[in-house]
This record gives C-alpha cells, sequence and structure tokens, in this order.
C-alpha cells in the first residue's frame, strides 16, 4: 500500500527547483557578468558614501527607508514548489500536507530575511549618518523587521484560501499600510510601543483570516500558478545570458517598429535580414532586452560625473548587448525551411552581422547623446568613436567563433 510521505517530498521538490535555478546562475555569473557586477558595486558604493557627506541631519531618512523596505516586506509570497499536475495527484492527501507547506513558509521567510538583511545593511549608513553615526540599533531594527515579515508571510499563507481576488488586494494594501506604519515609527526612532501596538493589529488579523479560513482548501491552482508565474520570471530573466528551452517565446505585434524593415528590399539576398529583424523585434525578449540593457546604461551614465568610467561603461554595456543578442543567431536552427531559401550560404551571416551592427550602433549613438546632455562633449565623441570602433571589431572578427556558419 502506497505510504505517502511528505517530508520527502518537499526535499525532492526544493532539491529540483534549487538544482534548476543553480544550473541556470552558473550561466548568469560568468566572468563577464561578474566583472561588471563588481564594477558596478565599486562604482556605487563610491557615488553612494560621497552623496552620503552631502546630505544633512534633517534629511527624510524615515520615510524613504520605511517606503523601500515596505516593498520588499509586503511582497511575501510563500514558495510551495508544486507543479501543475499536484491539482489532480495531491489534492486528495491535502490534509496530510501541514509540515510540506511549513517548511515552505520556512524557507520563504529564510530567503525574503535574507534579502531584507541585505537591504538594511545597506541603507544603515543613510541611518547612521542622519542619527549621528549610531549603527547600534542595527540589531533591533532587524529584530522588527524579521518579526514583520514572518507576520506578513502568515497572513499572506492565509488570504490565499480565497478564490475571489479581490480580497487579495484588499490584503497587500492594509499590510502594505500598516508595514509602512510601522517602519516609519520605527526609523522615526518613535515608542516601541506604538509599533507593538502596530504589530499587536497584525496579530490580531492573522488570527481572524486563521479562524476564517479554517473550513477552507488549499487554492492549488493558484498556488500553481503563482510557482509558475515565478519560474517563468526566472526563466525570462536568465533567457538574457543563456538559451532557456523551457521558456516559451512570446510573440508581440510592435507595429511601431516596422519602420526598422519597412524599406528593407525584397531583393533574393535580404531575405535572412527580414527575418532576422522580424525575429529581433517579434520574438522572444531580445528588443526588450536591448531596451533594458539600455536603459541601465544610460541611468548608470547620467549620474557618473568621470568622464574615462562614462565611456567605459558605454563600451562595456554596448558589449553585454551584442552578447546577449548572439542567441537571435540560432533562433531558427531547428527549422528545416531555411536551408532551402535559394541564396548564398553567405548570406545570412552577412545579414545578421550587419543587423547586429545597427542594433549597437543605435544604441552606442544614444549612450554617447547622453554623455553629450551632461556638457561633455569631448567625452561623447570619444565614446561614440570607441562605440564604432569596437563594433567594427565585434561584429566583424568577435563573433566569428560564437556564430555556426550558415
Amino acid at each position: 500500500m502506497f505510504e505517502f510521505n511528505e517530508k520527502q517530498l518537499w526535499r525532492e521538490r526544493a532539491g529540483q527547483t534549487a538544482k534548476e535555478y543553480s544550473q541556470y546562475l552558473k550561466y548568469i555569473l560568468n566572468g563577464h557578468v561578474v566583472i561588471v557586477l563588481v564594477f558596478l558595486l565599486g562604482t556605487g558604493a563610491f557615488y553612494y558614501q560621497a552623496w552620503l557627506k552631502t546630505i544633512s541631519n534633517d534629511f527624510p531618512v524615515a520615510l524613504i527607508m520605511s517606503i523601500i523596505l515596505t516593498l520588499f516586506m509586503t511582497n511575501s509570497p510563500t514558495y510551495t514548489f508544486l507543479k501543475d499536475a499536484d491539482r489532480i495527484f495531491l489534492i486528495a492527501v491535502e490534509t496530510k500536507m501541514k509540515r510540506y507547506f511549513l517548511q515552505s513558509m520556512m524557507i520563504s521567510f529564510v530567503l525574503q530575511g535574507y534579502l531584507l538583511v541585505i537591504i538594511l545593511a545597506a541603507l544603515m549608513p543613510l541611518y547612521a549618518k542622519v542619527h549621528g553615526g549610531d549603527f547600534s540599533r542595527f540589531w533591533y531594527l532587524l529584530i522588527v523587521l524579521l518579526i514583520s515579515k514572518g507576520a506578513n508571510l502568515l497572513i499572506r499563507w492565509q488570504i490565499q484560501y480565497y478564490v475571489n481576488v479581490r480580497y487579495h488586494h484588499i490584503d497587500s494594501v492594509v499590510r502594505f499600510l500598516i508595514n509602512l506604519a510601522i517602519l516609519y515609527l520605527l526609523f522615526a526612532d518613535s515608542s516601541p510601543l506604538f509599533i507593538l501596538a502596530l504589530l499587536l493589529i497584525m496579530a490580531f488579523l492573522l488570527i481572524y483570516f486563521q479562524k476564517a479560513t479554517s473550513n477552507k482548501g488549499v487554492k492549488w491552482e493558484y498556488l500553481i500558478e503563482q510557482d509558475e508565474k515565478r519560474l517563468a520570471s526566472f526563466y525570462r530573466f536568465a533567457n538574457m545570458f543563456t538559451e532557456v528551452p523551457s521558456l516559451r517565446n512570446r510573440i508581440k505585434r510592435r507595429r511601431f517598429l516596422d519602420v526598422l524593415f519597412s524599406r528593407v528590399s525584397f531583393a533574393r539576398e535580404k531575405v535572412f535580414t527580414h527575418l532576422y529583424w522580424r525575429t529581433y523585434v517579434r520574438a522572444g525578449d531580445y528588443f526588450g532586452l536591448t531596451v533594458r540593457l539600455t536603459l541601465i546604461s544610460g541611468i548608470f551614465i547620467f549620474f557618473l560625473s568621470f568622464g574615462p568610467g562614462q565611456v567605459f561603461i558605454s563600451v562595456l554595456f554596448v558589449f553585454l548587448t551584442g552578447l546577449q543578442l548572439l542567441p537571435l543567431w540560432n533562433a531558427y536552427d531547428n527549422k528545416l525551411w531555411i536551408t532551402i531559401y535559394p541564396v548564398a550560404a553567405s548570406a545570412r551571416e552577412k545579414s545578421f552581422k550587419q543587423i547586429l551592427a545597427v542594433i549597437l550602433s543605435c544604441q552606442g549613438i544614444i549612450l554617447s547623446l547622453i554623455i553629450a546632455l551632461k556638457g561633455d562633449w569631448m567625452y561623447a565623441l570619444i565614446s561614440l568613436v570607441v562605440n564604432i570602433v569596437f563594433i567594427i571589431f565585434f561584429t566583424s572578427f568577435y563573433i566569428n567563433k560564437k556564430v555556426k556558419k550558415g
């Protein structure tokens, strides 16, 4: 007779999920990305420290810290590691899965609590600057944060028992306001009694929802859908760095971008130009990836006042964008019909390189213009020239070993 082992099931599911995440993180945190992260963190820390010296003691640190942390506090999902088939095969043993869901809530608390620790540690220099260099309250602040996070997780779990999403939205708004009040009082050094009163309100809400949902069953569809959304978001992020077979490519029309290929002639040798332009614009996330990397690099350049650093970031992100667009070359590897096009074998490679050069050139021009907008015309010109030279090297030589010859 089959005996259900919820402890073993949770270990297997958590292990499978961790293995899948680590498999893609290995590609995400490759040499190029690590170098970029170290550079950006170092640059950010330098300017953060310099900015702290300029703020006054009346800076609204309590409001800013409470808003930032409230966003992470209110978002308190439980990672259940459920799969689509569970709604059929596990519903019969739902009453035996209390320990399974408890372990899911515990790992969710650990992971989300760890994130709060990192954010609080990053914001503590700002807090200490306004409060006379006092870091001694770190542990008190952290304890209150973790207690609040635990309450948020438990309440959110009870809310999942409701089918009507209106309850979910109301819960998010109410908890956001309570969290904001708790954290504002906490960082404003208000009396602990006020904070305790708000925590008691959270406890009351938890007890109320526990009683109200005591006769309700687990909403399997909702929990599975939430886990699938989180996994899909991770896949989309990982797809920026490597090919993700499990990710379904979404097709978007994006009519406003038809101008990119509307004037391309319909000559025989331009067949791959049409194909790759349409793929870049409409399939997968190639276009969105380019926009995001351009925005991120543009923001860094705008707030950076060091000219050589601006040029370095512009070239660095053009390089990163080029690397992330290389999978576009393999988009049709499994499509046999591209092999019967009556065109020369070199036409595919030529079209791909031309399109890549146009995309990277547009990005390089935009980033150089951002430098110019700050008044650094000399460095803007240097950035433009260096980017052009780099793009020629990248598309003519660097990617020759990266793409398969047609």
